[in-house]
């Protein structure tokens, strides 16, 4: 079947094209015969109670990093009730204007398109909260605006991390100790002297082995997982703050750890998800913009989009036999 599928993304011309999951996306849908249609958040809107977009039409090239990867045929605003499939590819934060676009989304949705992840569900999974929905599968974890409470969560624990709850990419995350000095002055920063909720976790020192991606699919977990290993020096593994991404084979553990949230997964419509595990744990739920699609292609030779494009045509095909 020939599809139109929609995707909303940050610009494409600030991408790298070699290592960006929306691409693979976009590429393995290209493959397929289906048709493009590039949307950015800002030119998503009601119209009389119906989802409208500007769209133009793309096409995309797998090239080398330098050359040329994109190129947009006509613009035009269209009802996205036209269009089959629309990915929500924009990364965090999670604001206000991402709010009124999963909105926006989900009245496209209504009107008959699969929104992927569901708009719903990217409001009620918080990728640092959701998590702690599961507390089986957390390290020890305290989420409080309560500067006191989480002094003395860091006094109890003595080698703690502290999360913001919004951003992404291992953005504003400290290592605190004990006996840091800087505890009261990092405490009124993120919690805005007590305003704002912050995540708290015991310092998991499985991390020098790398901050595991797992990516699952509708719940099914991908074979394959990408340590990323924390750049000397530094606490957080991701491949955003400068880690190194070595893949490996899923352990037992982690395998378990996908079983424990896939059922949640599957009911919330969230068929795309990074789960970010340490050690033995799982610390974050990515919901909104997963990546590392292409490193694990690269290094086993998958095509993980291939496997993501299989599920929602046959969710459309069985949508459309009822």
């Amino acid at each position: 079947m020939t599809l139109t599928v929609g995707i909303v993304m940050d610009p494409i011309e600030n991408i790298k094209p070699y290592k960006d999951s929306s691409f693979a996306m976009l590429l393995e849908a290209q493959r397929r015969g289906h048709q493009l249609v590039y949307m950015q958040p800002e030119d998503l809107y009601l119209k009389n109670g119906q989802a409208w977009a500007s769209c133009s039409q793309l096409k995309v090239w797998d090239r080398e990093r330098e050359e040329q990867y994109y190129g947009f045929g006509e613009t035009q605003d269209r009802a996205l009730n036209e269009l089959d499939i629309i990915l929500i590819r924009q990364d965090p934060p999670f604001n206000n204007d991402y709010l009124y676009s999963t909105h926006i989304l989900e009245q496209a949705e209504a009107e008959g398109v699969l929104v992927v992840n569901k708009p719903q569900s990217l409001r009620d999974a918080n990728e640092k909260l959701f998590a702690s929905w599961f507390p089986q599968c957390i390290p020890t974890t305290l989420v409080s605006a309560s500067m006191p409470q989480l002094k003395t969560f860091i006094q109890e624990y003595q080698d703690t991390i502290l999360k913001p709850l919004d951003a992404m990419g291992g953005s504003s995350i400290f290592r605190v100790k004990h006996d840091d000095p800087n505890i009261n002055v990092i405490l009124e920063t993120m919690t805005g002297f007590g305003q704002h909720h912050i995540m708290a976790q015991i310092y998991l020192p499985e991390i020098k082995a790398g901050d595991k991606r797992i990516l699952l699919i509708n719940g099914k977990p991908i074979p394959y997982t990408l340590a990323r290993i924390p750049a000397e020096g530094e606490t957080r593994g991701n491949i955003a703050a400068g880690g190194s991404g070595v893949g490996m084979p899923i352990t037992e553990r982690e395998t378990w750890l996908c079983q424990q949230i896939a059922p949640t997964l599957k009911a919330k419509g969230l068929y795309f998800v990074g789960l970010d595990v340490i050690g033995d744990f799982i610390t974050e739920i990515n919901v909104t913009s997963p990546t590392c699609i292409r490193e694990l292609d690269a290094q086993f030779n998958l095509n993980i989009a291939g496997t993501l494009f299989d599920c929602l045509e046959e969710t459309l095909s069985n949508k459309a036999e009822h």
